[in-house]
């Protein structure tokens, strides 16, 4: 028997309720591909913004960042936006930082979004596979009851064999499940504290400007 058989008699052992474990796994799968590529995009994007602004920041030229910042989606160039933005009526760092920081309460949850989803996945899956091993048992054992003694031994090992399919597959689709979810709450806190350390830097240049008497100009709006 090839492989391709064993995959197909496993699915086919596990009666119907490897359908719903399929259909969640199918979620987990998508939410997890589009999760990836989204951070993925974020982190490059606020990457390539950050390395343009750094030498206009570092040279005070505030309304050239402005300009890059407010036309660029990243996440980077909001907080910048907000930032610039705020040094138009303010010179206080905690004002400023209050305005960046507004800008941060509306990016984290984007970069964490429907992440959760993976985990809960993960538990609900394993919950169904486990529900699928005990529906099998119970048919199992009812079917040896009204069985042939000589039989019994038989049917009862395969009943077992074929219901905990239900947990090895649940179990299969779980644990990476717990893996990804872990990976992608990793990459969303790297982008965030990335953002954290691109904001404190703003900061520090902004007010190193602002003492030596050479404060920011306000872009035009």
């Amino acid at each position: 028997m090839n492989t391709l058989n064993l995959i197909i008699k496993f699915f086919v052992d596990c009666g119907w309720f490897i359908f719903p474990s399929l259909f969640i796994m199918s979620l987990g799968v998508a939410i997890a591909i589009e999760r990836t590529m989204f951070l993925n995009r974020a982190r490059s994007e606020n990457r390539k913004v950050w390395d343009q602004v750094l030498p206009m920041l570092q040279g005070g030229k505030f309304k050239e960042v402005h300009s890059l910042a407010s036309a660029s989606d990243s996440a980077i160039g909001k907080i910048l936006t907000n930032g610039i933005q705020r040094l138009q009526t303010a010179r206080k760092r905690e004002d400023i930082d209050a305005a960046m920081e507004e800008g941060m309460m509306e990016i984290v949850p984007r970069l964490e979004k429907r992440t959760h989803y993976i985990a809960t996945f993960a538990n609900v899956v394993t919950l169904v596979g486990l529900l699928g091993t005990i529906m099998g048992l119970i048919k199992g054992f009812t079917a040896v009851a009204s069985a042939n003694p000589a039989e019994k031994a038989e049917m009862l090992s395969a009943s077992i064999s074929i219901a905990m399919n239900n947990t090895a597959f649940a179990l299969m689709v779980a644990i990476p499940f717990l893996l990804i979810h872990s990976f992608l709450q990793s990459r969303a806190s790297e982008i965030v504290d990335s953002l954290e350390a691109a904001k404190i830097t703003f900061l520090n240049l902004a007010q190193r400007l602002v003492h030596e008497g050479a404060a920011p100009a306000a872009p035009q709006r």
